[in-house]
């Protein structure tokens, strides 16, 4: 599958991105102006880092992300892509988010080890397309200081210090926290429900 859009904001880890969904036979190209994701089937928008970065999506970038998500065109966001679709987090608290999802993303507790960098377990909280043929258990691959709050758009949770989102999924906006590219089979499972997802809109509604 092609022209899914992976948005670069100088913030994403592009590359492993683009290999995780070719080896799930989907191809990503990074648009270089708003007007472009006219043409997208959907938006990946990754990222990696401080939440200030996400600053350079405001304006043009953010409106047009919010109209194709308006038009049912699926968006996945990844680490700090999960955490832009909330309304703020309290790392960059004057740079607003996209505000999809209601709430705010906080700092994880000082009682454990911060920034979490390693695997945990996926607590699966209800039915999901996104992680359709992923067991509650499996074990994904975690790199983040911040995180955003377990809410009703909330599908899957893990626990690092304190219970926190993993996995969002609301109509046709998903998230995850995790980087599913380095998560192993679960990962690529992941991407390729996302993919089939895309599939099914074009079809049906493209």
């Amino acid at each position: 599958m092609k022209n899914i859009a992976l948005i670069d904001y100088g913030a994403g880890n592009l590359t492993s991105v683009r290999k995780g969904f070719s080896a799930v036979g989907a191809y990503l190209y990074s648009p270089s102006r708003p007007a472009d994701l006219s043409h997208a089937k959907a938006i990946v928008v990754p990222g990696v880092g401080h939440f200030h970065a996400t600053q350079a999506l405001a304006g043009p970038w953010m409106a047009s992300i919010r109209a194709a998500v308006a038009d049912g065109t699926p968006l996945l966001g990844i680490c700090l892509g999960l955490q832009w679709l909330f309304e703020s987090s309290a790392e960059s608290p004057n740079v607003p988010g996209l505000g999809l999802l209601k709430g705010m993303c906080t700092r994880l507790p000082d009682s454990q080890k911060v920034p979490h960098v390693g695997w945990n377990a996926l607590t699966i909280t209800r039915s999901s397309r996104l992680l359709a043929g992923v067991d509650s258990g499996t074990q994904v691959y975690f790199a983040h200081s911040y995180a955003a709050p377990v809410t009703t758009d909330c599908v899957a949770f893990t626990t690092h210090g304190r219970d926190f989102t993993a996995v969002v999924e609301r109509d046709s906006v998903f998230g995850v926290q995790f980087h599913p590219e380095k998560s192993g089979v679960a990962g690529l499972r992941l991407l390729e429900n996302f993919v089939a997802f895309v599939g099914s809109v074009a079809v049906t509604s493209r």
